[in-house]
């Protein structure tokens, strides 16, 4: 029976978890120092939208490619989940459209004019050129969904703990101290590094290939009829624009930045005032014809995006003589690829501990 623990219970720790612990033999502790329902600047999850806008390329599509199947089913059969499906509509300006084009663009797969994910959706489609906003060269429209993450987070939290695993609150400063810190009291055989932004600090790990990427949003009451994002903004390159509206009353956000290499948890009011006048802007309809005075704000925040140089982690490791499965380094994609890469996390566990394959 492999004692796992899960160190993080952000999606991608909390969503290993699940998985592994579907598996029956599996005996596995969660370990973590934020848990949901907690609000921190080290914990990302909470402040997530969070949808279902593809941002890989095509070579490294699979992680989002093997999520949106369960996304799409928990939005239609499973409603404590938390999640809707909601139309998503991705903008390509005029102004970026070259630049696209050379691929000198951040978000990689999510604005190309033929982009790989066009077979993901069913209803995927162009947009006409009546249907475009003005500075738009051109656009896609396709059935996609929204997180409501206050109820998708503890749900997952439920259906691990219906499957027997075990939460416990706990800071580590190396990896290795994890492996004592089974709720059985033996030693673990496995470790699953899923510490986000933290594994920059966490001793054993220290990847300086980790750094933040500062998102600040506005949420608000009002109601969006559809999402959407646009390829850039005027205000600056690390300033972005997109709108979703969460499942079951969770409201609506607004963002955002794109802000690499920065810590700041305090939102700015400056980016906030810009955040909202784009989004009027881009949808007219959200503020009632009234402009940026007619949204009725719920509140502001900022998370940070756990981005890698490089990309995600998924491997494993034997630090201190026991392995270690990473699963760090997600960026602003987390929820989006998050059962592929519990997917990969579960095979990785099963090659150490010579489960043999179904």
């Amino acid at each position: 029976m492999p004692n796992i623990v899960v160190v993080g219970a952000g999606v991608s720790g909390l969503t290993s978890a699940y998985l592994l612990s579907k598996q029956k033999g599996n005996v596995i502790t969660v370990v973590a120092k934020h848990m949901p329902g907690d609000y921190d600047i080290e914990y990302a999850s909470p402040w997530a939208g969070a949808n279902v806008l593809p941002m890989a390329t095509e070579k490294n599509s699979s992680w989002e490619r093997r999520t949106w199947p369960e996304v799409k089913r928990l939005a239609t059969e499973v409603p404590e989940a938390g999640i809707h499906l909601l139309k998503s509509r991705v903008y390509r300006r005029e102004k970026d459209i070259e630049k696209l084009r050379k691929g000198g663009y951040s978000f990689d797969g999510l604005f190309q004019e033929n982009p790989w994910y066009k077979s993901l959706f069913d209803d995927f489609r162009e947009l006409g050129q009546e249907e475009l906003p003005e500075g738009m060269a051109s656009g896609c429209e396709f059935g996609s969904a929204c997180i409501n993450v206050m109820l998708y987070m503890p749900w997952l939290v439920g259906q691990c703990r219906a499957n027997g695993v075990v939460f416990r609150r706990g800071q580590i400063k190396h990896v290795s101290e994890a492996a004592t810190l089974s709720h059985t009291g033996q030693r673990a055989d496995v470790l699953i590094n899923a510490t986000g932004l933290m594994a920059s600090r966490l001793g054993g790990v220290m990847d300086q290939k980790v750094v933040p990427v500062r998102g600040q949003v506005v949420v608000v009451r009002n109601e969006a009829p559809y999402m959407l994002t646009k390829s850039g903004t005027d205000d600056a390159d690390d300033e972005v624009c997109y709108i979703m509206m969460r499942a079951a009353g969770g409201g609506t956000i607004l963002g955002g930045t794109y802000q690499k290499g920065q810590w700041e948890s305090q939102p700015d009011p400056n980016h906030a005032m810009r955040i909202m006048r784009r989004a009027v802007e881009m949808m007219p309809e959200l503020g009632n014809g009234k402009g940026v005075k007619g949204l009725d704000i719920i509140r502001h925040g900022v998370g940070l995006r756990p981005y890698r140089e490089g990309g995600v982690r998924i491997e494993k490791e034997k630090i201190d003589g026991t392995w270690v499965v990473h699963n760090y380094g997600h960026a602003g994609w987390g929820y989006q690829g998050s059962y592929g890469c519990a997917e990969d996390v579960v095979a990785l566990v099963d090659g150490i501990v010579n489960r043999p394959k179904l």
